[in-house]
């Protein structure tokens, strides 16, 4: 009976709870865009570490590590299908409590690739301004630390913790 839904949570309710929190991330993410824009834009860096990490406005016209710069809409479309791929399972994963915490990931992984689409479809670039200067790491922003830290928390999971029966239930969508 472990891997029974629970009669109280149905699927459209912890959808729309999905939802929710991948709209509550999406506003965080850009109220600091927002913040980064007013406070940083055309300032020198911030230091909030000494030597270590600082806030610092920058553009990224390009992707991850600023690679394929310039390339706006290749980036839209491949932006717009990686989320739909997310979106579609997510909507098939099953409700069981032993699922949740994949629930939350994948919401991460959605409001932060919408976050950043959100950028690059309003302005054209995407708003960076986050530095790990100690070890010269690209600048980045929250939604991309939304990605990243939800999909190495998945891989874990994935890795770790579910089963192959489990990772099997997944996709069956049962």
């Amino acid at each position: 009976m472990k891997n029974k839904p629970l009669e109280i949570m149905q699927k459209g309710r912890v959808l729309s709870l999905d939802l929710l929190f991948v709209i509550l991330l999406i506003a965080f993410d850009q109220f600091t865009k927002h913040l980064a824009v007013s406070r940083l834009k055309g300032n020198s860096a911030f230091s909030l570490i000494d030597g270590v990490l600082e806030l610092r406005y920058t553009e990224n016209r390009g992707s991850a590590f600023g690679i394929l710069q310039g390339q706006r809409a290749f980036l839209l479309i491949i932006g717009v299908v990686f989320i739909g791929a997310i979106v579609f399972f997510l909507v098939r994963l099953p409700v069981y409590r032993k699922f949740w915490v994949l629930h939350f990931l994948l919401c991460g992984i959605v409001a932060g690739g919408l976050g950043n689409l959100l950028d690059r479809f309003r302005l054209g670039y995407v708003i960076d301004f986050i530095s790990f200067i100690l070890i010269d790491y690209p600048v980045f922003n929250v939604a991309d630390s939304y990605v990243v830290v939800c999909t190495i928390a998945l891989f874990l999971l994935l890795l770790f913790v579910y089963k192959e029966e489990d990772v099997e239930q997944m996709w069956k969508g049962k």
